[in-house]
């Protein structure tokens, strides 16, 4: 499959933190015709859409009664749109959000022939006992941690049970970091969190570890590069792999390592503090995530080499965080 201008890519989530970068990669490749859908409401997720290129934004509520008359018109949908927080408690609105729709949307979809990327998530692996390879026959021994890692690894069931996994894109994101996460508030990556503080007390607060398998800060996941995730995403555009497949890099590195990274990209020396885990995350926190990346890799091949865990955090904090700009 080729990207087409005189046909639309419909991004859901687009002012999100994934979307609007998958939107500047799209915009990058010269792709104009691109519809978001999202909820801007009274957050400033706008700020991510500034400068990018599409030809409207369309309210989530609103989307089907827009794509009314346009069958013709769609090439293809990359939808990321989702409640992507781990400690959401509504479980009847996050059924809503992130299964009920996207089968509607899927189903939508695949009744006009459209291309079907969708956004499922690395919480579906639970605590990693069954492993981390997006295996279409194991996805019933997986049993996620929230409710946010049930809510996709329902619809990942649903798409195998409907026997469409040959037809659809499901994309397994492991911890994505990185421009255009400002808004994500709790919910974004620890980098976001600790730089200020970094620069201001000349130290990073880790969690102490919950397992004994692990030292403090030795927890290990699989931190991947917003700008690898989005190049890797849009890919999908381009070929006729179908299935779901792993985003992330292949390789688990620890928390001591992404803070002794954020530590040389702001020129400053080693200081880390181990602090207790919040209430609500014990029993709920991933202590090791490793993507197993051969699939991704036969499918995209060198396009699914990522950059090394300090270069990226170095760009991210040194050209985004720190001068405060989106990518």
């Amino acid at each position: 499959m080729q990207i087409y201008d005189d046909q639309l890519v419909v991004v859901t989530g687009g002012a999100g933190f994934i979307g609007s970068c998958v939107l500047r990669h799209l915009n990058d490749k010269g792709l104009r015709n691109l519809a978001v859908v999202d909820e801007l409401g009274t957050s400033e997720k706008w700020k991510n859409l500034v400068g990018k290129q599409f030809i409207d934004i369309i309210p989530k509520h609103q989307l089907f009664d827009w794509l009314k008359g346009k069958e013709h018109l769609i090439r293809a949908f990359i939808h990321l749109g989702a409640c992507s927080s781990t400690v959401e408690k509504d479980a009847s609105y996050l059924l809503e959000n992130n299964y009920r729709f996207t089968v509607n949307l899927a189903e939508y979809a695949l009744q006009h022939n459209h291309r079907f990327i969708y956004a499922s998530s690395a919480a579906t692996y639970g605590d990693g006992a069954e492993g981390f390879r997006d295996s279409h026959h194991e996805l019933q021994k997986l049993a996620p941690l929230n409710m946010y890692g049930y809510s996709k690894h329902l619809f990942d069931l649903w798409a195998a049970q409907k026997g469409i996994l040959d037809k659809i894109v499901g994309l397994k994101y492991f911890n994505v970091f990185g421009p255009n996460e400002w808004h994500k508030g709790r919910m974004a990556s620890t980098i976001m969190h600790v730089v200020p503080t970094a620069v201001k007390e000349g130290k990073i607060r880790l969690f102490k570890s919950n397992d004994p398998q692990f030292a403090d800060g030795g927890q290990q996941r699989d931190f991947v590069y917003v700008k690898d995730v989005a190049r890797m995403t849009c890919a999908f555009l381009e070929n006729e792999a179908a299935g779901i497949f792993n985003i992330g890099t292949g390789k688990a590195e620890t928390w001591n390592d992404l803070a002794r990274a954020i530590f040389k990209a702001l020129n400053l020396p080693e200081n880390i503090e181990y602090i207790d885990m919040p209430a609500d995350l014990k029993g709920k926190y991933q202590n090791y995530t490793c993507a197993d990346m051969t699939k991704t890799r036969q499918a995209l091949g060198s396009i699914a080499e990522c950059q090394p865990l300090e270069k990226a955090v170095i760009d991210y904090v040194q050209n985004y965080l720190r001068p405060e700009k989106r990518w």
